[in-house]
């Protein structure tokens, strides 16, 4: 096994130190040094390649990269984009991409197709112009590129030379339209593979249909961001989520939830409903309530304060085939995993204010989730702001938690009484703070280990990006010790 050095040296002095039979030459624009900004472009010769995402650089990512969304990088050569799924940090690049220039297609599978275009409109109004001609001219462009790919088909796409490479998007399991990306050179059956994972998903997530290790790799770009931990078990986390709803029915205050619009969000509706169905017996009842109530579980509110994330979760609603069983099981008895009866949606900003004046001043218990989810901005913000300084409440993390970030700040100094800065100004934290691990929506060191060898032929090079310094050191030797075990061949790179 062997590591190279921190960073790939610029892509023109790259090539430029290539012969002709060097080719493919795989060159990373963003995701080597933390776990934002995914994206990978594949030379195939000097004059095509192809880039696989095109996400924004966060937090302490962004450094170096100015907003975080510039193209720091020669396209002249790119031919088309290939979209894993709809995260901010795999899709946030591309209206300054096609600003830039790019006129290829966009390659995604269906129901990304479908949640793409809610993305970057929110991606586009927040980089480039709110105005709504603009805005909708834009919008249009998107559709126009937008190839849809099923699942588990070849495909040549028509930018290329004949014979040049196929393509397939396999299901990868992290949400809904998630896929990684399978590259076959040439026209041959046993030609080269290369396979970039995207983010592959835990198994067992809600939603979701789980992810399939490829039939075969010879070089793996593999993300890593949970690479040095394993994560909680399903039923476990859904206790641990449970029992942090009777905290605040309890502590008479609000739980919040940061979360990423799409997925996250969706998840937690699945399994909140769950628990409310399951727990809703009328007995069950905290104690009264200091103007004599009593909140009982089938009336807890669940508040869902974000536009976008309920606009995702209709999308998400109206994408059942690509469910998985249980959950289409689930609708078909007659329940309502994300439109169940407790859920309240607020979009206008009237009615953000008026239930968190409500939830501030009341002894009255609550779920909210809202965005942003790494705590960069958005009404979470407010909340976090109104409710930090109050141990009546508490903040629940289910998500990775970028460094430099304050959501990375509340969930590292929080617990000891610490302070956080929001909008620049000073918070601190008295309220609890909770991190549940078994809802993340990525793989951890044990399913990462399986993705790579329980398909055919394993990979001779993997490639470990978006992940921390520490995460694709400990990935690495796994994946040493797992080689060895089996007495096979790898080379494992950190660009």
């Amino acid at each position: 096994m062997s590591t190279q050095g921190p960073a790939q040296p610029p892509a023109s002095r790259e090539l430029a130190q290539q012969a002709p039979h060097a080719y493919p030459v795989i060159v990373h624009r963003g995701a080597t040094s933390g776990v934002t900004g995914s994206c990978h472009q594949l030379h195939f010769d000097e004059n095509h390649s192809l880039l696989v995402d095109c996400g924004l650089f966060q937090g302490d990512d962004a450094q170096g990269h100015g907003d975080g969304a510039a193209i720091d990088f020669p396209i002249d050569t790119v031919k088309a984009l290939i979209v894993t799924h709809v995260h901010i940090d795999h899709i946030g690049r591309i209206p300054q991409l096609l600003a830039a220039g790019f006129k290829g297609p966009i390659y995604c599978t269906p129901p990304s197709a479908r949640l793409l275009p809610i993305a970057l409109e929110d991606a586009f109004r927040l980089q480039i112009s709110r105005d709504r001609d603009t805005l909708q001219r834009y919008l249009q462009l998107i559709a126009q590129r937008l190839v849809v790919l099923d699942y588990d088909h070849w495909h040549s796409p028509a930018e290329f030379p004949p014979g040049q490479f196929r393509l397939r998007l396999q299901r990868a399991g992290h949400i809904l339209g998630s896929a990684y990306v399978e590259i076959a050179l040439g026209a041959e059956p046993d030609g080269q593979r290369i396979l970039f994972s995207g983010d592959i998903g835990a198994p067992h997530a809600p939603l979701l249909m789980p992810p399939r290790s490829p039939e075969r790799a010879d070089i793996m770009v593999l993300e890593s961001t949970y690479g040095d931990r394993l994560h909680e078990g399903r039923e476990h986390r859904r206790e641990r989520l449970a029992a942090l709803i009777e905290q605040a029915l309890d502590d008479q205050g609000t739980v919040l939830i940061p979360a990423f619009s799409v997925g996250r969000t969706q998840e937690l509706l699945y399994e909140l409903e769950d628990i409310i169905h399951q727990a809703g017996a009328p007995e069950r009842v905290t104690d009264t309530l200091p103007d004599g109530s009593r909140v009982d579980w089938p009336r807890l509110p669940v508040i869902l304060d974000s536009p976008l994330a309920s606009r995702f979760t209709q999308a998400y609603r109206e994408l059942q085939p690509w469910w998985n069983e249980e959950a289409r099981l689930r609708q078909q008895a007659g329940r309502k995993p994300l439109a169940f009866e407790q859920l309240i949606k607020l979009d206008s900003h009237a009615d953000h204010q008026r239930i968190l004046a409500h939830l501030g001043k009341t002894a009255r218990p609550a779920i909210v989730i809202a965005g942003a989810g790494m705590c960069t901005g958005g009404r979470i913000v407010e909340y976090l702001k109104a409710m930090l300084g109050d141990p009546r409440h508490n903040v629940l993390f289910v998500g990775y938690q970028s460094p430099g970030t304050p959501g990375h700040d509340i969930q590292r100094y929080g617990p000891k009484g610490g302070y956080v800065y929001l909008d620049r100004q000073r918070f601190d934290i008295r309220a609890g703070i909770a991190s549940i691990g078994g809802y993340s929506a990525h793989a951890d060191q044990a399913d990462l280990l399986r993705f790579v060898s329980e398909g055919g032929a394993w990979p001779r090079e993997i490639r470990l990006v978006h992940g921390e310094e520490q995460a694709k050191r400990q990935l690495a030797a796994a994946l040493g010790r797992l080689y060895r075990e089996q007495g096979r061949p790898v080379e494992v790179v950190t660009p």
